[in-house]
């Protein structure tokens, strides 16, 4: 009922079908949330910013060009077409300051400056659960631009998940040649709920016609306990069938390489992306991506609400099977 009349409101249009403009449709959740928007009977129009990435889109996608770093080429391509509703899964891929407040914060301004003048009613970001207390680059910009979303007057959906799947495979091949799972510390001062690309991007389309989602900040995390980084090695190890071996590494070599880097990018900037990188690196070290309870300041598990089906034993078999194709970790490759 809430889509119909969300609809009715823009268009006189069926609930059946929403129009979404999808940002991010190439990467790794934007892709799966295309393919779960067609299967739903949704609309998609799903902007690209360069020519070889529509190339990847889910059959029956529309697609759109244009930069979202470019307010006027976002517009223009836009004009005379309706839009409902947004889902933004752009995010920055390194983290870098000048790149994640260009992506995380001004192309998704650009974004929804242009959705609103195409009629969009609700907006669905893609955030991430780190952003709770924030000290790198990329969560100052995501922050800032949550909170330009929420004084738009659209309606909003802020979605910031745990840690993906994908960023808990890296040593999957470390593992299979027989070597030890790396924990920083004693691998139990951290822990998450992971969750599967499926089963956000089932999350995020499911914004669209909840309304109990509506108007709200949704921290998440995937189904079953949360999980430490020791707990995940000697899950990975069982399954892999190798003997549990964890070996230590301590976080403060973050600490050592920022004490060379920090000083010397205040006189060769280039090496201050580098620092920020270690930031990075320090940060996942030593927080966990779980609901960050500031009362009582700590990390509560079971505050952190739980969504979807997949666990990490079933990516984990799967992924030992049948490889790491689709999970691309890029960025997401600390070991």
């Amino acid at each position: 009922m809430w889509v119909r009349e969300m609809l009715e409101d823009v268009q006189g249009t069926s609930a059946a079908k929403v129009r979404v403009l999808l940002a991010g449709a190439s990467g790794y959740i934007g892709a799966r949330v295309a393919k779960t928007l067609s299967a739903d009977g949704h609309e998609v129009l799903a902007l690209f910013r360069d020519t070889s990435a529509p190339a990847r889109v889910a059959p029956g996608v529309t697609v759109c060009q244009a930069d979202p770093l470019d307010p006027q080429a976002l517009q223009t391509a836009l004009a005379g077409q309706r839009v409902d509703a947004v889902i933004s899964c752009i995010a920055s891929r390194n983290g870098a300051p000048k790149d994640a407040w260009a992506v995380d914060h001004d192309a998704n301004v650009n974004l929804l400056t242009a959705a609103k003048a195409a009629g969009a009613q609700h907006f669905v970001l893609l955030s991430a659960i780190c952003v709770q207390k924030p000290r790198l680059a990329f969560q100052h910009a995501k922050l800032a631009f949550e909170a330009t979303l929420r004084e738009s007057g659209m309606r909003y959906s802020i979605v910031r998940p745990t840690a993906y799947f994908k960023s808990l495979a890296g040593q999957v091949a470390r593992v299979q040649a027989g070597k030890p799972f790396l924990v920083f510390g004693h691998g139990t001062e951290t822990s998450c709920k992971p969750i599967g690309e499926q089963d956000l991007a089932r999350y995020l389309v499911d914004c669209l016609t909840l309304p109990e989602r509506a108007n709200r900040v949704l921290p998440i995390g995937g189904p079953g306990p949360a999980i430490t980084p020791r707990e995940q090695g000697a899950l990975l190890c069982e399954l892999a069938g190798q003997p549990v071996q964890v070996r230590s590494v301590s976080p403060k070599l973050f600490d050592a390489v920022l004490a060379v880097l920090g000083p010397l990018s205040r006189v060769i900037p280039p090496l201050a992306a580098k620092a920020e990188f270690a930031r990075i690196g320090r940060y996942y070290a030593t927080e966990s991506m779980l609901h960050w309870d500031a009362a009582r300041e700590v990390y509560d598990a079971e505050q952190t609400p739980s969504t979807g089906a997949q666990t990490l034993r079933d990516f984990y078999t799967r992924v030992l099977t049948e490889g790491l194709e689709d999970q691309a970790l890029g960025e997401h490759k600390l070991f």
